[in-house]
């Protein structure tokens, strides 16, 4: 069993009786999805919101009940990857696409775990590239404010063309290498008018579960 199936697994445990759960974007996130399958199928009574159109197919697929955000007042626990984790359990996502969706279910819930194998743990966020969510109106204008204050913006592409997100956004990424101040980054990045959100996920996990060599590792906030 490799490490992000340890991880994604593992979370399982965590989902009970009549829960509400948002599931998260990812590669480790499919094997949770795919052991949360396997307990519905015997007998477990859960409904989910996805957090991207990847993942609500997937669940959907294998019998997972996937209501709209729109009809949830709050969600008891979500289960999601990270690109990115430091010891102050700060994190970086959104390499799926999904970082505005991810944010949204996360800060409505009650608990948020992630799931992520050994690698993705850091002592400095910052070498993974930073995903900025921007409206399509005025990505330029952003991308040469981001040019101005030095971030090495980029605008993700696929296919030749820009990655459209599922809000109907593009993606801008940010090649800083090492963010000595995640809070700071984030307050400035969201003062640029046309940016949405940013993959800085800070004061958002609860627990997070770690994948490695057949073992695994849980460290609570």
């Amino acid at each position: 069993m490799n490490s992000k199936q340890i991880a994604g697994e593992k979370a399982v445990d965590y989902i009970k009786e009549g829960m509400i759960v948002g599931l998260g974007t990812g590669s480790t996130v499919y094997y949770t999805i795919l052991k949360l399958s396997e307990k519905v199928k015997e007998g477990l009574n859960i409904k989910a919101v996805a957090t991207s159109s990847v993942t609500a197919h997937l669940a959907k697929q294998l019998g997972i009940t996937i209501i709209p955000f729109d009809q949830v007042d709050a969600i008891d626990l979500t289960i999601d990857g990270a690109d990115e984790v430091d010891h102050l359990f700060n994190g970086i996502k959104g390499g799926g696409g999904a970082l505005l969706y991810e944010k949204l279910v996360a800060t409505s819930s009650k608990k948020v775990i992630w799931v992520v194998d050994e690698s993705k743990i850091v002592k400095l966020l910052g070498k993974f590239p930073l995903a900025v969510e921007v409206v399509p109106f005025a990505y330029h204008q952003v991308m040469n404010k981001l040019d101005e204050l030095k971030l090495n913006p980029i605008v993700r592409k696929k296919d030749n063309e820009n990655y459209i997100t599922d809000g109907q956004h593009y993606i801008i990424d940010l090649f800083i290498q090492k963010i000595e101040d995640p809070y700071r980054l984030e307050k400035l990045l969201k003062s640029i008018p046309g940016v949405i959100d940013t993959g800085l996920f800070l004061n958002i996990v609860d627990t997070i579960i770690i994948g490695s060599d057949n073992t695994v590792k849980i460290i609570n906030r």
